[in-house]
């Protein structure tokens, strides 16, 4: 058995080859064109395109969205209110869309309730309906004595 040294380290038969010296003449092989063809962009000095050019059309990188900020291909839409908002009304009172249009809250009633947890809610107890509310909304309104109900 060999014992491995240093001075005794040497590259496993036929894994160092011989650099090919291009341009020497017809009889080497590469010689000529150096294997680069006849004509074109490919077979120029200083020849190589910079990574992910593509002739000039709109390259990959630049037709693919970035990380951020993908737009949304269906986006929720939701009428946002702050529980501050829930102030005005009346102890013991259900909320929902149509009472807070009916009591001039809620201008827009374009799309589904969604209650936000911005501001204070004085003790009150209400019932909430919403479509959807941020934890902060719901702890709000239970710490209150009210109740929150998720709709479809």
């Amino acid at each position: 058995m060999t014992t491995f040294r240093l001075n005794s380290l040497k590259a496993n038969k036929g894994a160092r080859r011989r650099k090919l010296r291009k341009g020497r003449g017809i009889a080497a092989g590469q010689g000529a064109s150096c294997g680069f063809g006849m004509r074109g962009q490919k077979s120029r000095s200083g020849r190589p395109t910079r990574p992910g050019f593509e002739g000039g059309q709109m390259p990959l990188y630049r037709r693919v969205p970035k990380l951020k900020h993908f737009p949304l291909v269906n986006p929720k839409h939701f009428t946002v209110l702050n529980v501050s908002a829930l102030n005005s009304l009346k102890e013991g009172s259900t909320v929902s869309l149509d009472s807070l249009v009916k009591d001039g809250i809620v201008t827009n009633p374009k799309h589904p309730l969604k209650i936000l947890g911005n501001g204070d809610l004085t003790a009150k107890k209400l019932s909430v309906q919403a479509s959807a509310f941020t934890a902060s909304a719901r702890t709000k309104i239970e710490a209150a004595g009210g109740s929150c109900a998720t709709l479809d």
